[in-house]
C-alpha cells in the first residue's frame, strides 16, 4: 500500500474535478528513465484483472499486483516550486533515484518489475 500526503490529496482531486471523473488514481511502473525505471500515473477508468483499489484518505489508488513490491511503503507528495508544481515519489524500495524525482532503481532482492498484462 502507498501513503499519499495531503497536498498528494488535494492534487488528485482537483485534477479529478478538473477532468469530471471519480476514478482511482493508477499507480505504476515502466521501464526507462535515467535509473532504469520510471513511475506512471493515470486515471483508471476501469481496472483490470490484477489490480488492487486501496482507499488512501478519501482517494482511490489503483496499483497492479506485480507492481506492489516496488511500490510497498511509498509516499506520494505534491509540490509546487519556482519551476511549477509536481508530483514527488519517496519510495523506501529505491536503491537510487534520479534528480528527476520520477526515475529509480530497486535492489535485486526487490526485483525489477514484470510487464503486467
Amino acid at each position: 500500500m502507498i501513503v499519499l500526503t495531503d497536498a498528494a490529496i488535494a492534487r488528485v482531486k482537483a485534477l479529478q474535478a478538473q477532468r469530471n471523473t471519480a476514478a482511482p488514481l493508477r499507480v505504476g511502473i515502466k521501464n526507462g528513465g535515467c535509473s532504469g525505471l520510471s513511475y506512471t500515473m493515470d486515471f483508471a477508468e476501469a481496472t483490470v484483472e490484477g489490480e488492487q483499489t486501496y482507499q488512501c484518505n478519501g482517494v482511490s489508488v489503483t496499483i497492479a499486483d506485480c507492481f506492489l513490491p516496488q511500490l510497498q511503503g511509498m509516499e506520494l507528495d505534491y509540490t509546487e516550486d519556482l519551476m511549477g508544481g509536481g508530483f514527488r515519489f519517496r519510495n523506501p524500495n529505491a536503491s537510487r533515484s534520479c534528480s528527476c524525482g520520477t526515475s529509480f532503481a530497486t535492489p535485486k532482492e526487490v526485483g525489477t518489475p514484470v510487464a503486467c498484462s
